[in-house]
């Protein structure tokens, strides 16, 4: 049975809830969608956390463990402007998994992560979502750089964080930091690049956060 804290309360407050996910910013590539995450979401979010990939992310983690940290990482919205988007299909609408900046306790500065389910896995969807946030960070929020905290045993996520262009360096908690900046392309610098991406992005969300 599902748990009262999971289920959407009909009314005024959802209605806000709905209003609040309409001015995040929405992402989309050449096959996925970035978009705001909702309570609804979560079963994709606990299969995750307490499923095989756990162990790497800090699980195992309970049902109710894994709402808490649902929670928190929504609210980081709220907090710091980023957070967690849900990673969905285009022509579907499929839930694939999650892709975030989070600044969780003991980490040293905004990261980069990604979170899919199994059935998601191997087909370049982590790679493709976590390009379109980190761009999106870096050309509508002017970080100029992030990190990817990733378990040395944690093969899959090392393969993304090579293929987005991070480099390895050091360690935090035993964790290999990945650290990923602006990168410039075709003799643009990555401020001169940025600042476009900055410009291009705002016109594609700027009815989203009207």
């Amino acid at each position: 049975m599902t748990a009262p804290h999971e289920i959407p309360i009909p009314g005024p407050a959802a209605d806000f809830a709905e209003k609040l996910t309409g001015m995040l910013p929405e992402i989309e590539t050449a096959r996925l969608r970035l978009r705001a995450v909702r309570l609804v979401d979560f079963d994709a979010w606990a299969e995750i956390l307490t499923g095989p990939a756990a162990p790497h992310i800090g699980g195992p983690f309970s049902r109710d463990e894994a709402f808490v940290e649902f929670a928190a990482a929504t609210g980081m919205w709220l907090l710091r402007g980023f957070g967690p988007w849900a990673v969905e299909l285009r022509e579907s609408g499929d839930l694939l998994g999650f892709v975030l900046i989070g600044f969780e306790p003991g980490d040293h500065e905004a990261e980069l992560g990604y979170l899919f389910r199994p059935k998601a896995e191997g087909q370049g969807f982590a790679t493709e979502a976590a390009a379109a946030a980190r761009d999106h960070v870096f050309a509508a929020l002017k970080l100029d750089r992030l990190a990817s905290y990733v378990a040395p045993e944690n093969t899959p996520s090392i393969r993304v964080a090579e293929r987005l262009g991070a480099s390895l360096e050091g360690t935090l908690s035993g964790c290999g930091i990945w650290v990923h900046r602006p990168v410039a392309r075709d003799g643009v610098s990555p401020r001169a690049e940025t600042e476009g991406r900055r410009k291009e992005d705002a016109m594609k969300t700027s009815t989203r956060g009207a």
